[in-house]
């Protein structure tokens, strides 16, 4: 268990059956150092979560050692960049109270998915960019005001995919109070070389996410079985200066022993 203190654990496969302060608890026990939190009903959900349990969360997780690092959600219910405007305000408004959650638990960084357009009949990009600005116009004094940073995120399911699209709307937008969090198993299935995304990203990546992947069905699982070339990583991390803890984001029905075996071999390959 002495390894786990080298990694951070996304709670996506615990957002169903475990509450966020028993998964502080637990994940601390087992000797992680970070804990990115999702956000889901029953799990952590701003409009569940009043003062009191705000500062309760905030307690246990400097009690148990683990720092909180980060807010995510699964970005399945929301959508910055949606055809109708009652769809962006609504995810606007969902994003809002995330970020506003994320600066009273002291967390540095929000996850904001780029947006996702019919893969059917997609509108024009220039479109789809304009939503995405103008909900950044809404959300960055939100944060900057939360105390928190915002990170967009290489999504295969949005209509921004790729390390590249990521550095192109964040130099159009201009603002350098916008991060990256790089998913390698989101880059590696779209048939990207993950290093070679991480070195684009230099001086503009704040997290990495680690998972594993094929590339023909899209895939979260444990490190070691799927295709993902994790060994090449390390060395590039250390290249670009990243300077946070590794993030698993391993989605499991599983997830102590996978999680676990997923840190063993990663320390195997010079995590």
């Amino acid at each position: 268990m002495t390894d786990t203190n080298r990694f951070c654990v996304n709670t996506y496969s615990y957002t169903l059956d475990c509450p966020a302060l028993d998964c502080i608890r637990k994940l601390g026990e087992q000797g992680y150092r970070g804990i990115e939190l999702m956000m889901y009903p029953g799990h952590l959900w701003p409009a569940e979560t009043d003062a009191a349990s705000r500062r309760e969360l905030r307690a246990a997780s400097k009690q148990a050692g683990i720092r909180i690092t980060t807010i995510n959600m699964p970005n399945i219910d929301i959508n910055i960049a949606g055809a109708s405007k009652e769809m962006r305000d609504y995810t606007l408004g969902l994003l809002t109270s995330f970020i506003q959650l994320a600066g009273d638990l002291e967390a540095p960084y929000v996850i904001i998915g780029p947006g996702k357009a019919n893969p059917l009949f997609q509108p024009a990009k220039d479109d789809l960019l304009k939503h995405v600005m103008a909900g950044l116009d809404h959300l960055c004094p939100v944060a900057k005001s939360a105390g928190t940073k915002l990170l967009l995120e290489n999504m295969p399911f949005s209509f921004l995919p790729s390390a590249q699209d990521l550095i192109d709307v964040i130099e159009s937008y201009g603002n350098p109070d916008i991060g990256v969090i790089y998913d390698v198993a989101n880059g590696y299935f779209i048939g990207k070389d993950p290093c070679e995304e991480l070195r684009l990203l230099k001086g503009r990546v704040e997290i990495v996410h680690f998972s594993d992947t094929g590339r023909s069905v899209y895939k979260h699982d444990p490190v070691g079985t799927g295709d993902v070339p994790f060994a090449t990583v390390p060395p590039v991390l250390a290249e670009i200066g990243y300077a946070e803890l590794p993030v698993l984001e391993v989605i499991s029905r599983n997830p102590d022993t996978d999680i676990r075996d997923s840190v063993r071999r990663l320390v195997a390959m010079g995590y």
